[in-house]
C-alpha cells in the first residue's frame, strides 16, 4: 500500500488534518457551536469555485471565502442572535456556488471531488500546504487556549474577569474557517462533520477533563482517518464514506460506555 506515492500523501494529508480537526473540533462542540462550522464549510463552495471560474487555485478561494465568513460569524454576536443569518448565508452560498459552475461548466466534473473530498488525490505540494496551515491552527489554539476554554465553560464570569469574548470568539472563528478549509481536502464540503465534530463528540462521552478529551479527539480522528484509508484501498469504496461511517459507529460506541458509567 505505501509503495504507492497517493496513498504516501493521502496518508500524511490525512494526519496533519485529523490532529488539527480533532483538537480544533473539541472546541468547536464544547462552545456548542458547531452549526457555525457546518456553515463555514458551504462558504467554501463559492469559494472554491468562484475561484476556478477566475482562474485561480479552488483552495485559495474555499480557504479565502472561508476566513472571511469565519470572522463575520465571529463577530455576529451570541449564538441565539446569530443562527438565523448563518443558515440564510449557508443556503445562499451553495446556491451561489452553483450559479458560478453554470457560468464555468469545465469545472462541473470536479464537482463531486469538492463536495464529498478526494483525499486519493492530493499532491505533495498540497500536503506541505496543509502542514503549514494546520502548524497555524495549533500555534493559534495553543495561543488563546486558556481563555477560550474559560470563555466556553463559563463565559458570564470570563466577561467579568476581562476576557473578552468577542475578540476570542473571532479569532477561534478564524482558526476553525482554516481547520474546515483543510478537512474539506479530505472529506469535501458536505461531510466535514465526520473529522471535525464526531470524534470531538466521542471523546466527550468518554471523559470530562478538557486535556484528556482533545488528546481523545484527536485520537479517534487520526485512527478513524488511518483506518478508512486502509479499507478505501482494499475495497475501493470512497474513503469519504469509510470516515463516516466508522465516525458515526465511534460516537454510538461512545454513548453506549456513558450509559454503562451512568448505571
Amino acid at each position: 500500500m505505501f509503495e504507492y506515492e497517493f496513498m504516501r500523501n493521502a496518508f500524511m494529508a490525512c494526519t496533519v488534518v485529523g490532529i488539527v480537526a480533532g483538537a480544533v473540533g473539541y472546541f468547536l462542540v464544547l462552545r456548542g457551536e458547531t452549526f457555525a462550522g457546518h456553515a463555514l464549510s458551504h462558504v467554501g463552495f463559492p469559494g472554491a469555485t468562484g475561484a476556478a471560474l477566475i482562474g485561480f487555485s479552488p483552495f485559495f478561494g474555499l480557504t479565502v471565502f472561508t476566513v472571511l465568513a469565519g470572522i463575520g460569524i465571529g463577530l455576529l454576536g451570541e449564538r441565539a442572535h446569530r443562527d438565523v443569518a448563518i443558515g440564510i448565508v449557508l443556503t445562499l452560498s451553495l446556491g451561489i456556488g452553483l450559479l458560478f459552475l453554470h457560468f464555468y461548466t469545465a469545472y462541473a466534473g470536479a464537482v463531486t471531488s469538492l463536495l464529498f473530498g478526494n483525499v486519493l488525490g492530493v499532491s505533495q505540494m498540497t500536503v506541505w500546504i496543509l502542514a503549514g496551515l494546520g502548524l497555524a491552527c495549533l500555534i493559534g489554539l495553543a495561543i488563546i487556549g486558556r481563555p477560550l476554554t474559560f470563555a466556553s465553560l463559563q463565559p458570564e464570569l470570563a466577561e467579568a474577569k476581562g476576557v473578552r469574548l468577542e475578540s476570542i470568539s473571532a479569532l477561534f472563528m478564524v482558526i476553525v474557517a482554516v481547520t474546515t478549509a483543510e478537512a474539506m481536502q479530505i472529506v469535501g464540503v458536505l461531510l466535514v462533520f465526520a473529522l471535525m465534530v464526531a470524534p470531538a463528540a466521542s471523546a466527550m462521552h468518554l471523559t470530562h477533563r478538557v486535556s484528556h478529551g482533545i488528546a481523545a479527539s484527536v485520537a479517534i480522528a487520526l485512527m478513524t482517518a488511518w483506518i478508512s484509508l486502509t479499507l478505501a484501498f482494499y475495497t475501493d469504496w470512497p474513503t469519504s464514506f469509510w470516515i463516516t461511517a466508522l465516525g458515526s459507529l465511534v460516537y454510538l460506541a461512545a454513548t453506549r460506555v456513558r450509559t454503562r458509567r451512568v448505571r
